[in-house]
C-alpha cells in the first residue's frame, strides 16, 4: 500500500483542517505527490556554521554542489538569513534532544524532534526551523503547535526553562524571496485543553480516515502486483520531511 507515516507535531499543526475528510485528503495527496527533497542538509549547516565555526563560504560551496538545481537553490536562498540571525553567537554549549511522542488519541502517537538547543550565558535557547517557502503554520494552528510542544517540553524538567523560538523563514505574500521572521513563542496564545482536545480528535479521525483511503494503492510510481508489496525507493524522501 501507499506509505502514510505518522506525521510530527508540525506537520500535524500544518495539515489540520476543520474537517477530517479534509485532513484525509490533505494527507492522502501528500503520498500520492510527495516533497521531492528535504531541508536536512540545512540543520547540518546550522551546526557547522554555530558550533563548528566552519567559514560560510565553505558551507556554501559544499551546498553549491547538490546537483538538483531547485533543491540547491532552495537551500542557498536560506543562508543568508541563518548566517544573519546567529552572526555574533557563541553558544557556551549545543546538543541534539531526543525524540519523543506525543498521544493524539485512537493509539496515534505524534513524534517531536527538536533539531538542537544550545545555551548562551545561561539561557537556554531552543528554536524551531520553519522552512516552508509558503504557508507556514499560522493563527489556530501555529497555537496548536505551540500548545503541544509547551507539553512535551514541560515533562522535561531540563527542558521547561528553555526560550522557544520559531524561525519562520518563508516569503511575504506577493514576495518571491524569503524573509525570517522571528516568532517568541510566549506571545503565541494557547489554546484551551477542551479545543485542544477536540482538533486532535479531528485529526486523528481524519489520518485514519486517510489510511483507509490509501489501502491497497501502490506507492506512486509503482504498479503494484498481486500478492507482493511494493518495495520502497530508498532514494525518496519520506513524506513528512
Amino acid at each position: 500500500m501507499a506509505d502514510l507515516r505518522v506525521p510530527s507535531v508540525q506537520h500535524l499543526a500544518r495539515n489540520w483542517r476543520e474537517d477530517s475528510k479534509k485532513i484525509a485528503n490533505a494527507l492522502v495527496q501528500l503520498v500520492l505527490n510527495p516533497p521531492q527533497f528535504n531541508y536536512n542538509p540545512l540543520y547540518g549547516a546550522i551546526r557547522d556554521l554555530l558550533i563548528l565555526h566552519v567559514p560560510y563560504d565553505q558551507i556554501i560551496d559544499g551546498i553549491g554542489r547538490i546537483k538538483r538545481e531547485e533543491v540547491r537553490n532552495n537551500l542557498l536562498s536560506v543562508m543568508p538569513l541563518v548566517r544573519s540571525h546567529f552572526s555574533g553567537i557563541s553558544p557556551d554549549f549545543y546538543q541534539t534532544v531526543e525524540k519523543r511522542f506525543y498521544p493524539v488519541g485512537r493509539g496515534l502517537m505524534v513524534p517531536f524532534e527538536p533539531p538542537m538547543i544550545y545555551g548562551v550565558s545561561g539561557q537556554l535557547y531552543f528554536p524551531w526551523f520553519s522552512f516552508w517557502r509558503t504557508n507556514p503554520i499560522a493563527k489556530e494552528r501555529l497555537s496548536l503547535f505551540v500548545t503541544l510542544v509547551d507539553e512535551v517540553l514541560m515533562q522535561d524538567p531540563d527542558l521547561e526553562s528553555a526560550r522557544f523560538e520559531i524561525l519562520d523563514f518563508s516569503c511575504e505574500r506577493g514576495n518571491a524571496s524569503r524573509t525570517l521572521k522571528v516568532i517568541d513563542a510566549r506571545e503565541i496564545p494557547r489554546l484551551a485543553e477542551k479545543r485542544k482536545l477536540e482538533m486532535l480528535e479531528v485529526f486523528a479521525e481524519g489520518y485514519f480516515i486517510a489510511l483507509e483511503e490509501l489501502a491497497g494503492r501502490s506507492r506512486p510510481g509503482q504498479g503494484a502486483q498481486p500478492g507482493k508489496a511494493p518495495e520502497a525507493d530508498p532514494r525518496q524522501p519520506g513524506l513528512f520531511d
